[in-house]
Parts: C-alpha cells; sequence; structure tokens
C-alpha cells in the first residue's frame, strides 16, 4: 500500500473528467505500471469555451524552462498616453 494514497488521488483527479485518462489509468493499474499523467481535464476546457463565448481570446501555452520575455512597449506609447 505504499503510495496508495497518491494512486488514488491520481486516478479520481482524472476519473473525474477526463474520458481518456480514465482508460489509461485503469490499463496501468491492471498492468501494475506507474500512474500516467493526467491529461487536460474537460472543465478547463469547459472554461476556456465560456471564456471565448465571452470574446475573450484564450490561447494555451506550453511551461518551459525558459525565462519569459519581458513584453516591450511601442515606440510611441509616451505619445499614446498623453
Amino acid at each position: 500500500a505504499y503510495g496508495a494514497a497518491y494512486s488514488l488521488q491520481e486516478m479520481l483527479t482524472v476519473k473525474s473528467d477526463d474520458v481518456v485518462g480514465r482508460s489509461r489509468i485503469y490499463e496501468a493499474m491492471v498492468k501494475g505500471e506507474n500512474a500516467p499523467e493526467p491529461g487536460i481535464p474537460e472543465s478547463f476546457n469547459v472554461l476556456v469555451k465560456e471564456l471565448q463565448s465571452l470574446a475573450l481570446s484564450v490561447q494555451l501555452e506550453r511551461e518551459t524552462s525558459e525565462e519569459p520575455e519581458e513584453p516591450s512597449l511601442p515606440e510611441d506609447w509616451d505619445e499614446w498616453l498623453s
């Protein structure tokens, strides 16, 4: 039962709304393998669609180890603000 709590947490997390993840987690448990990484939950997809319905542009980005670039201001920024 070492790691059982973690396995149960992952199973419940995946099972809650990740249809494909449920199959993968079941197969991993039957074969005695480590649990695969959970996918994107369906509730997140619903949130994205709701934000898009409010005319908000939502773009998903992958996390990288690189430092993000600082946004640069347009050259005429001072003129635009005055």
